[in-house]
């Protein structure tokens, strides 16, 4: 009696081309190498060894001749003369969408740029309810089949007439824009003990500031890192975003975030904050750092719950995402969210994206202040 049996090989998309393929590692490649072309490179032809992942038909120095063609590389002249490979806007753009793609791609957008709230008003997503004609209604809205029975009611069937008191309209949700600061913490600790922080959190502002700029252009989204100091960095540097010999200056981070958002004209507000570590940071008013990474320090503990309560006051609420999981890191975290009243999550690198993805989408469906 002949036997069967099933073999079971990697699986590898049939609509893929070669370029494709590579292409998908080169991106996990280059945000991990923060932006070094040469590394990236580097990296890929090791695994290429190990995993054959070109062809005699389709070579690595095809793949980067491939890069160059369709405009994802160029060659720069260094100061010292020599030549070298760095990515372009389009390289930029395509690790953005990859990153959403990675982080949400489960999850359906809905939406045309404006958040809907509970509050009714002019909008697009329908309550369910009627309500009488008002100026400034739009006539999509208008419910023909309730106005021309309340003309009816109103005005007999024999001498028939639509008044604008007989009009009612399908009520709508107000709809508001959103302004969004999100923090990165890039302190040394983003890479010690052996594990890579950096990289998700980056992954995951590649992919809300894609989200947003795509799905909801009338929001903003500023972006914002902080060590020593805090500083803004445009949506086109995080590919390059890396740490430094820095502590945490968590005030200075929070003070930057709420002067960008004074500026914006929106009504919703909101702070996202990525960190590991504790606040060991605060620059002084002589211009001095005041560190300390040995526990709490109280002095600066304090600085930051005054910050929350003035974020507060500002009806700007703070989400922070604590990657470390320590009991007395947790504790701080509790108390300064209850500073803000704001929201804390205590997550680890896992489902760090899903996460913040669903605080956004939370934070979009009601009015914030």
């Amino acid at each position: 009696m002949a036997q069967s049996g099933y073999i079971f090989t990697p699986y590898t998309d049939p609509d893929q081309t070669p370029f494709e393929r590579l292409f998908d590692i080169f991106s996990e490649l280059i945000t991990h190498t923060s932006g070094d072309v040469d590394e990236a490179l580097d990296w890929l032809a090791i695994l290429d060894k190990e995993y054959n992942l070109t062809t005699p038909e389709y070579t690595l120095d095809d793949f980067i001749e491939d890069l160059k063609k369709k405009g994802y590389l160029r060659e720069e002249i260094l100061p010292d003369g020599n030549e070298a490979l760095s990515i372009t806007a389009k390289t930029e753009r395509a690790l953005r969408k990859n990153a959403m793609a990675q982080i949400f791609g489960n999850i359906r957008k809905s939406g045309r740029g404006n958040h809907s709230t509970k509050k009714s008003g002019q909008g697009e997503e329908l309550t369910g309810d009627f309500r009488d004609f008002q100026f400034g209604d739009t006539f999509e809205n208008i419910a023909l089949t309730e106005s021309l029975k309340n003309a009816q009611i109103n005005n007999g069937v024999a001498d028939f007439q639509l008044h604008e008191k007989d009009l009612v309209v399908q009520d709508t949700h107000h709809q508001s824009q959103m302004s969004t600061v999100l923090m990165i913490d890039i302190s040394h600790s983003m890479i010690l003990y052996g594990e890579d922080r950096i990289t998700p959190a980056k992954k995951v502002a590649m992919a809300l500031a894609e989200f947003i700029t795509s799905t909801y252009p009338k929001d903003t989204i500023d972006i914002i890192v902080f060590g020593n100091d805090a500083w803004p960095i445009q949506i086109k540097d995080l590919p390059y975003l890396n740490v430094g010999p820095y502590h945490t200056n968590t005030v200075a981070g929070l003070e930057l975030a709420m002067d960008i958002l004074r500026r914006k004209r929106n009504t919703n507000k909101q702070i996202l904050m990525i960190t590991d570590g504790k606040p060991s940071c605060l620059r002084l008013p002589d211009g001095q750092y005041y560190k300390n990474s040995n526990g709490l320090d109280q002095y600066i503990v304090e600085k930051c719950y005054t910050v929350a309560a003035q974020a507060r006051k500002l009806h700007i609420p703070i989400t922070t995402f604590m990657i470390a999981q320590d009991p007395y890191l947790q504790a701080f975290v509790d108390e300064f969210t209850k500073s803000n009243n704001g929201k804390a999550f205590f997550t680890g690198l896992q489902g760090l994206g899903e996460m913040i993805f669903h605080d956004y989408q939370t934070n979009r469906k009601k009015r914030l202040n």
